[in-house]
């Protein structure tokens, strides 16, 4: 809905001074949001009105030209190619250097080798929407009022410098959905009064009921009531200036003055009418049913609708003539020659509109008002408005009485509250005489004894049944930034869990080595959940997937970080670094069929962890890149190791590794097997799993400073021959098994196999550090030490000590 601040400062008193933005920001904190605020002629400027004094064709051309009064001491010549132009009218006139839509600028040129001094333009020509525009293109110019003062800005006659605001109605503030019902709004936000207009309805002897009858054979709950009024002899004619400038600014195209009145009405009292041909009916009897299967009714539109019987219709000599509460029907139509009119109100049932307007994709603004609701106390009123406004705008005679099916009204609605639970309710301090004050800015009636509060709810309100709707009224119209603010009372104060501080520092962790995080999806094909999982078992699909690659709950998160690489290298994007925390889902078999959900880490690295410079060639991701992320993240464990590991299919036997934190491991870490790269269509990538529940559970319960030692480090070399099958982490263990205290590191600098070995020999050499914390060791010391450590290996791997 859109709305007039012009229109609204008519009917809310003393807002006039008040600016458009504070209204808007107001109404927005108040509880109905607005959207924005235009101005329909912004941009538009030196375009006035001008008078044609003579008009003359252009021999062998469709133009004429015309001298135009605009106010200054000569006419202007402007050569103009409208079909209505002439002399005598009144025009809208761009004069040189006018801007006019899309920012077009009027110059001077000429045109067939005639001067032109101007522009007489059409209203689509100064920005009007097509939707709107009660004129087209090709039928010419707007002519003004005989009344439009020459020379003068045409933005007020066409009302473009009214500010439209544009509310954001949900369907809990339907009332808003009216020009009525948004002042009530306004002058309760502000502390005013609402100044609605009367109309004086005059009938005349004859009874509507002699001419036409109404009967309603759809339920009550369908149709409460259906009233008719019958209007005679009426001329039909465009609607006044006034009132298509105010249907424009609402967002609806004029058509003539009956039904520009019903869409008026609908607009002010936010309530639906519809004007019918009354001479085409052919009938005495409107019926309101509901529509038979099959059934057909060509609506307004000029679209042919096929009924079903959910849809209620209007009828006329057995047929269709209206779409109840969405559309009328073409056949019964205003037209030129309409003399007697059919004016209908009534109440539908809201939730059958919606149905009807959805399956028919037909949403008007009547089917939007009925969806959400309209004030049922003021449907006779709204009824006998339009009558009155049809009789003043139209002529006509208005028959007396309404023909209705009854004369409905809602039930009155009452509230109770007390200012004890309001004051609990907001966590405020509020009077008595203060709340009195909030609720008669509300306009709602109230008896108050002893802080007990008896609230009449008058029927616009239709949305407030229960004492939290009071209060919130109340809240709103007092302000939300005037409510106390407090914090919540509790014993406990919240801290992060276990878990969720592992996967902080996990994220830290590998935000740092230079990954990035994804989120995968938890669904993915039955045969990628089998991919890279350590425990091949029985997966968890769904019953009713929205698609077949996405059926399966994953057993690991690699395929999903794959198909990611995939993605990007696809994309140009050779270097990716990227990493999960989520769940994975193991089936397990008890009487719960809920599969496990276990918290783990995935990361996956391909091409480059170094970009090639001027003096350095580009570094690619290897399987000691990986390794070490994994290291950095587990450093601190007692007894971390890294053993070959080939139990995965998808990964490479010679690069992959499992992850030991003593006896237990962690997950697994390597370079993903040539084949399984190449089906994901990916280069040479690492990746890695570890499970984070199992790293909670090792986890160190804390971290011991040792000092720095003060003493000089020693570095010996010790190479020697092994059996080809013997690993560096046994070695490695074999070494630190020595019982040798001061060694602290063991680093391997060098393997050889090939000539020169015996057969089934490598050679393998390391360096080792060795350092005290007491004294800096001697060289029989450090003598003693690779003497122990040269026996174990001679021992345990029957290595030659070279």
């Amino acid at each position: 809905m859109l709305v007039s601040y012009k229109w609204l400062k008519k009917l809310v008193n003393d807002i006039d001074d008040i600016p458009v933005t504070d209204l808007a920001e107001k109404m927005s904190l108040s509880g109905i949001e607005i959207e924005g605020v235009t101005v329909p002629g912004d941009g538009l400027s030196k375009i006035v009105v001008g008078e044609v004094l003579t008009c003359e064709d252009v021999p062998d051309t469709h133009l004429h030209l015309c001298q135009v009064d605009v106010g200054e001491d000569e006419p202007l010549q402007i050569v103009c190619g409208a079909p209505n132009v002439k002399a005598g009218i009144k025009a809208i006139t761009a004069l040189v250097g006018a801007r006019i839509a899309d920012n077009y600028k009027i110059k001077k040129g000429k045109i067939r080798g005639i001067v032109s001094l101007g522009m007489l333009c059409a209203l689509d020509e100064i920005g009007i929407p097509e939707s709107v525009n009660p004129m087209k293109h090709e039928e010419g110019i707007y002519i003004l009022p005989e009344d439009a003062v020459i020379g003068d800005s045409v933005l007020p006659y066409l009302d473009l410098d009214d500010e439209i605001i544009e509310p954001d109605i949900l369907a809990n503030r339907a009332d808003a959905m009216s020009m009525r019902g948004v002042a009530h709004e306004v002058a309760a936000i502000y502390g005013k009064t609402v100044n609605f207009e009367d109309k004086k309805l005059t009938e005349v002897d004859r009874k509507a009921a002699d001419k036409i009858a109404v009967k309603v054979e759809a339920s009550t709950e369908q149709v409460p009531t259906y009233k008719i009024r019958i209007i005679e002899n009426v001329k039909i004619a465009p609607s006044p200036l006034w009132l298509q400038n105010t249907l424009m600014n609402a967002g609806i195209r004029p058509i003539n003055n009956v039904v520009d009145v019903t869409n008026y009405v609908l607009m002010y009292y936010g309530q639906p009418l519809h004007a019918f041909d009354f001479d085409k009916f052919g009938a005495d009897e409107i019926l309101v049913r509901q529509a038979q299967d099959g059934e057909k009714i060509v609506t307004l539109d000029e679209q042919e609708r096929k009924l079903s019987k959910e849809d209620i219709v209007i009828t006329a000599n057995g047929k269709p003539v209206a779409l109840g509460g969405v559309m009328g029907g073409l056949d019964s139509e205003i037209t030129e020659q309409t003399t007697n009119v059919a004016l209908e109100a009534a109440l539908f049932n809201g939730t059958s509109i919606r149905k009807t307007s959805h399956k028919f994709a037909l949403r008007s603004e009547s089917s939007s008002r009925f969806e959400k609701g309209i004030n049922q106390g003021t449907v006779r009123e709204a009824l006998d408005f339009a009558a009155a406004m049809i009789q003043e705008l139209a002529g006509g005679e208005v028959l007396s009485g309404v023909v209705e099916s009854n004369d409905f009204m809602p039930e009155p609605q009452e509230v109770k509250t007390t200012l004890e639970r309001i004051n609990a309710s907001l966590g405020t301090s509020l009077t008595v005489e203060k709340v009195l004050e909030i609720l008669a800015q509300l306009g709602f009636e109230t008896q108050e004894n002893n802080g007990e509060f008896h609230i009449q709810i008058p029927s616009r309100r239709w949305d407030i049944k229960i004492e939290a709707d009071i209060v919130e009224e109340i809240a709103r119209i007092y302000g939300y930034a005037n409510l106390p603010s407090t914090l919540p009372a509790g014993a406990t104060v919240g801290e992060l869990t276990a878990m969720q501080k592992l996967r902080r520092k996990v994220r830290t962790n590998v935000e740092a080595a230079g990954l990035s995080e994804v989120i995968g999806y938890s669904l993915t094909s039955s045969e990628k959940a089998r991919e890279f999982a350590d425990v091949q078992g029985p997966t968890t699909s769904l019953l009713l997937p929205m698609t077949e690659d996405r059926q399966t709950l994953r057993g690991s998160q690699i395929p999903g970080l794959l198909d990611i690489i995939n993605y990007n290298q696809n994309r140009k994007n050779a270097d990716v670094a990227i990493y999960e925390v989520g769940n994975i889902f193991l089936a397990i078999d008890s009487e719960d069929s809920r599969p496990l959900e276990i918290p783990h880490l995935a990361f996956a690295i391909s091409g480059n962890v170094a970009d090639k410079t001027y003096n350095s060639a580009a570094v690619a991701v290897d399987f000691y890149h990986a390794k070490a992320i994994v290291e950095q993240l587990l450093a601190g464990y007692e007894n971390l190791s890294f053993e070959a590991y080939s139990a995965i299919k998808e990964m490479h036997p010679g690069r992959t590794a499992r992850v030991l934190v003593g006896n237990r491991q962690v997950g697994f870490v390597g370079q993903v097997h040539p084949a399984t790269a190449k089906a994901y269509d990916i280069k040479e990538t690492y990746v890695a799993s570890l499970d984070l529940e199992v790293m909670l559970e090792l986890a160190p319960a804390q971290t011991v400073f040792v000092e720095v030692p003060k003493v000089q480090a020693v570095n010996r070399d010790i190479a020697m021959l092994v059996d080809r099958d013997k690993t560096h982490a046994e070695i490695v263990e074999v070494i630190t098994s020595s019982k040798v205290k001061s060694l602290s590191k063991v680093e391997l600098f060098d393997i050889y196999q090939g000539e020169n070995l015996p057969e089934g020999k490598k050679s393998m050499a390391y360096s080792l550090t060795f350092q005290s914390r007491e004294n800096t060791m001697t060289e029989e010391e450090i003598a003693k030490a690779m003497a122990k450590i040269t026996k174990n290996l001679t021992e345990k791997l029957n290595a030659e000590i070279r």
